[in-house]
């Protein structure tokens, strides 16, 4: 990391502030006294969060936005041909990624980071949680809001910092690491790393930054995360999961409707084999048994007590759009869920099926990126197998071109072929209202999942 002197006179434009990433970091730099703007084209609850506490935002990406700007932090998803990067970098004005920036603004603290394919954001949350309900006073960085917060970003008075770090374009290898945790690794991001061996490579990268001080936590039940720590040159790490060989040991999991229930059993080398019953975890499900445990093995590292780690896990909020409940009608249960890869969206139909097995259950997904669908097509077409009816909707393309040989009818008849359920086509969102209003009969479950638009079309459903 290359140290950079940023005073609190100097004024700092973020280019795509709306981001969930960007905007918690331009929140917590305005409320470190820093002086902060930025630019978006779109309105949302991110931008108005920022709003809300004094930062001024462009509703347009334009060149005048950066007159007299002193760095100019950009988000991942903008383009080098936005008007604003090729005007500061006119003007030879600092341009850092968000990565780069949270790297010096955490730089002093003691970091917990977590990262992996699926999950990162539930986990950031449930160790937040905990380190708040020790009285950590952590500052937090995530990739959801927290119900507890109603933010994304905040800003503690204590010496920690939990950060979810992203791994989609290389920039977690940015961060300054004591703790850190990782899920799992799956095929994704490719048209960033080009091939899974690079992705891979990057996870080991970042594994072997564990100092000799800090300590990784690993979920060995990934098989590519588990392959990986092979080839772990420090070895600093202590594994979980469902596995036998794992040092922090998932046992006799209870699924119910609103939450789990498990045991742990922890087998530290040099140490006598523990074992904590009854763990109460607000969520349903055994990729949040996972998460949470990840949570409890470092937080029992660091030498939270177990009381207080059960008690924030019995109490957790949970997270926006994490099979997040919106609202029931007439007996019909309406969810809402980021889910936009196949290990997710067959993670999100377990848990449901598990904890709901006589009901009905509506999958409505909007496939997000093309090019995640070009690759990952045969597995998105096994997705839907826990679900009883899959309602597909149009490609939110999330800035890509329109790819003209993608066919949703054939697309349809992959899922209903592999998965074996039929599949309703809609072309946009008035289509899924009239199909909701035609179609629901009593007690479904709808599960609306993707990373686009999906999210505000079932919160302006009209019934």
């Amino acid at each position: 990391m290359n140290k950079i002197k940023i005073n609190l006179n100097q004024k700092i434009h973020f280019v795509g502030i709306g981001g969930i990433g960007m905007s918690g970091l331009a929140q917590i730099m305005k409320n470190m006294g820093f002086k902060i703007q930025g630019s978006d084209m779109v309105n949302s609850k991110n931008v108005e969060r920022c709003r809300k506490i004094g930062i001024k935002v462009f509703r347009s990406h334009k060149k005048e936005n950066i007159n007299n700007i002193s760095i100019l932090i950009k988000s991942s998803a903008i383009k080098n041909n936005n008007p604003e990067i090729k005007a500061a970098k006119e003007k030879k004005i600092i341009i850092l990624k968000r990565a780069e920036m949270l790297a010096h603004v955490v730089s002093l603290k003691t970091n917990v980071v977590v990262t992996g394919s699926h999950g990162k954001t539930t986990t950031t949350s449930l160790i937040s949680n905990v380190l708040s309900s020790a009285k950590f006073d952590p500052t937090i960085i995530n990739g959801g809001i927290i119900n507890s917060f109603n933010s994304n970003a905040k800003l503690g008075k204590g010496n920690w910092a939990v950060l979810e770090a992203d791994e989609s374009d290389g920039s977690f290898l940015n961060f300054p690491i004591n703790y850190s945790v990782v899920t799992n690794i799956d095929r994704e991001h490719m048209e960033f790393y080009k091939n899974f061996k690079n992705l891979k490579n990057s996870f080991l990268n970042f594994l072997n930054k564990t100092p000799l001080i800090g300590k990784s936590f690993v979920c060995i039940d990934n098989a590519e995360l588990y392959k990986l720590t092979k080839k772990v040159k420090n070895k600093n790490f202590y594994s979980y999961g469902f596995s036998k060989k794992a040092n922090f040991q998932v046992l006799k999991p209870l699924y119910k409707k609103d939450y789990s229930v498990f045991d742990l059993k922890i087998s530290i080398p040099g140490e006598k084999i523990k074992i904590i019953k009854k763990i109460r975890l607000n969520l349903i499900g055994s990729h949040n048994i996972l998460n949470s445990v990840a949570a409890i093995s470092l937080c029992l590292h660091i030498g939270i007590n177990i009381k207080v780690i059960k008690r924030s896990l019995k109490n957790f909020s949970g997270i926006q759009r994490r099979l997040t409940k919106l609202f029931n009608f007439k007996g019909r249960e309406f969810f809402d869920d980021y889910a936009h890869h196949p290990t997710e969206i067959k993670s999100v139909l377990k848990s449901l099926r598990v904890t709901s097995s006589d009901r009905k259950i509506i999958s409505v997904f909007q496939p997000h990126r093309y090019s995640r669908l070009k690759l990952l097509n045969k597995d998105f077409s096994y997705s839907f197998k826990d679900s009883d009816l899959v309602v597909l909707c149009p490609v939110y393309a999330a800035g890509e071109k329109i790819d003209k040989k993608y066919d949703p009818i054939n697309f349809a008849k992959l899922i209903t072929q592999r998965s074996n359920v039929q599949v309703i086509l809609v072309n946009n969102q008035k289509d899924l209202n009239n199909f909701f209003k035609k179609n629901l009969i009593e007690n479904e479950i709808v599960i609306c999942m993707g990373a686009g638009s999906i999210s505000r079309w079932l919160r302006e459903m009209k019934f």
